[in-house]
């Protein structure tokens, strides 16, 4: 399975490594103290970052109202795993679009809340990232 991360800087895509963990929601939270122990649930796929900020604002905007827009199409062209997704609606939209089947569940949101934790250590896009989350807000 994978799961698709928005960041404001681009998406991101993470392989699930333990499914099994996922599954566990209540300690979840536990696997994502640390860089390391969070290694061991998810793996960096694939991040493809935004050209610029009127490309970084479309694609969130698209994310917000549920759609496909192009910058995430181009993320998840050749997916062919299930793909967890934070929202039901982008789901069923990525479902239509591009025949993705799609899990949006409380494992998934916490799996999500892991990922948003150690984001910095997987991504290590340094400043570049900070600036987009300033140059968005």
């Amino acid at each position: 399975m994978l799961v698709l991360y928005e960041t404001p800087g681009g998406f991101a895509l993470f392989n699930v490594l333990d499914e099994a963990k996922v599954r566990n929601v209540d300690d979840l939270h536990k696997s994502f103290e640390s860089p390391k122990e969070a290694q061991k649930v998810v793996a960096l796929k694939k991040f493809v970052p935004f050209e610029d900020a009127t490309e970084a604002v479309a694609a969130a905007a698209s994310v917000i109202e549920g759609k496909v827009g192009k910058s995430l199409k181009k993320v998840l062209k050749k997916c062919e795993d299930k793909l967890g997704v934070a929202d039901a609606k982008l789901g069923a939209a990525i479902k239509e679009k591009l025949s993705i089947d799609c899990v949006y569940d409380s494992s998934i949101n916490e799996l999500l809340r892991g990922i948003r934790n150690q984001a910095e250590s997987f991504l290590e896009t340094g400043d570049q990232m900070k600036s987009m989350r300033l140059g968005l807000a």
